[in-house]
């Protein structure tokens, strides 16, 4: 078993990164070369800007190359209570966010030729318990009626053509879908690149300033500026950046990915070939890859640090659980275990705009796989001065009161969600 992300491990490695000190001055820099960052730097050097890509590691590394392959339209919360929160012109407009960032990643990929496996294969949200489905028939309702015709409610009897697992029903999300994430960052790093963006890796933000109207950014590799800066390192934002520290909560998240299935496997377990989500709170995700591998995630311990050792440890939790849904799998071989940190919000809406001098797009809940490259090219025009088209614009965002960016608190959050799921 490779304690590696199977995205990374199977894509090709990007080559177009700059080599040499970063230096110069440049119209925007961005931090972080991930889908938001990468996705604002192609949109940038298209529309003829100077643009530099700041990676502390390699593209891809963070979220964007280790999460579970899902581009689900549709928000972390039902759109039930969404709309409580925040309102229904607000909760439309964002889930209206949702799809347009899928419409977006399947016309980049065309536009850009990325070979990544994009298909629209639709996401079940599972119902794990009978009293979850009639949670999930209600929020079908309103947003079936308001907001998103292209689902549909599933009964038991209609998921026996879908999955091979008991499940209570599902809501079936159309326009969602899926690809290959390390081989669509290593293209969209290739097409920034093509189109003139300057893409440094190995290249930490170590301090940064503002004198005036421009920024100096000092790296382990060197010191640029900039008049426009966009913070798009989500979990892994460094204590530079304070602001962002004590909004974004980072929650390890885990992913095992099996052998390769044969037909006859997959026909049984997953003969609807969706991404699924199921209901509960400490729930777990799945899909099958490319080369027929059964991909499946979860929050498997509430922790806020992602290394081998505690990777490996979440795997063996998600393999319990993976023999729980899928009895026939209990002893398949494990090829791939990793994990990666998800950069969460208190409400667990995600949060774009500009604050003390920089843009920023970040805390996607969980979500961040397709919205990151539609809030990155919405930025991006922004700082261009074409219309602001964010759909988080004006979201008020609090700081979490005595939190410094260490959730010590992960524990008994943890703790609480376990008790939900038992009883509820």
């Amino acid at each position: 078993m490779k304690l590696v992300s199977y995205w990374h491990d199977t894509a090709p490695v990007f080559s177009g990164a700059a080599q040499g000190p970063v230096e110069g001055h440049y119209d925007a820099a961005i931090i972080g070369g991930g889908f938001t960052g990468l996705a604002a730097a192609r949109q940038l050097a298209r529309a003829g800007a100077k643009v530099a890509v700041l990676e502390a590691e390699r593209v891809g590394w963070g979220a964007s190359g280790r999460n579970g392959g899902h581009l689900n339209n549709g928000l972390a919360h039902s759109y039930l209570s969404a709309k409580a929160e925040l309102g229904k012109e607000r909760a439309i407009a964002l889930y209206r966010a949702l799809d347009d960032s899928v419409d977006t990643i399947e016309a980049l990929v065309a536009e850009e030729g990325i070979d990544c496996s994009f298909r629209r294969a639709g996401k079940l949200k599972l119902a794990s318990k009978p009293q979850h489905f009639e949670a999930i028939a209600r929020n079908f309702e309103a947003l079936h009626a308001e907001v998103d015709p292209d689902t549909a409610l599933l009964s038991v009897d209609d998921l026996k053509s879908e999955i091979g697992s008991p499940f209570h029903g599902a809501m079936l999300s159309k326009k969602s879908a899926m690809m290959h994430m390390g081989r669509y960052v290593a293209g969209l790093a290739t097409a920034a690149a093509r189109h003139g963006a300057i893409i440094h890796e190995n290249a930490a933000v170590t301090d940064r300033k503002q004198v005036g109207k421009k920024h100096e950014l000092t790296t382990s590799r060197g010191r640029i500026s900039a008049d426009n800066v966009l913070v798009a390192t989500g979990a892994y934002t460094t204590p530079n950046f304070g602001y962002f520290r004590r909004r974004i909560i980072s929650v390890g998240s885990f992913i095992i990915a099996t052998r390769p299935l044969s037909d006859t496997e997959t026909a049984a377990i997953m003969p609807g070939n969706r991404t699924c989500v199921t209901s509960m709170n400490i729930g777990n995700y799945f899909r099958l890859s490319p080369d027929n591998r059964l991909i499946f995630g979860g929050r498997a311990r509430f922790s806020a640090t992602s290394d081998q050792r505690s990777d490996a440890r979440s795997g063996q939790i998600l393999q319990a659980s993976l023999a729980t849904i899928f009895p026939e799998l209990a002893r398949v071989e494990i090829d791939y275990c990793w994990g990666g940190l998800v950069d969460m919000t208190k409400d667990r809406f995600p949060r774009a705009g500009y604050h003390d001098g920089v843009w920023y797009a970040m805390g996607y809940s969980g979500h961040g796989a397709q919205l990151s490259t539609h809030l990155g090219m919405v930025l991006a025009d922004a700082m261009l001065g074409r219309d602001d088209r964010n759909p988080l614009k004006g979201l008020e965002w609090p700081a979490i009161p005595g939190y410094s960016g260490k959730p010590w608190f992960l524990p008994m959050v943890g703790l609480y969600y376990k008790a939900l799921d038992r009883f509820q």
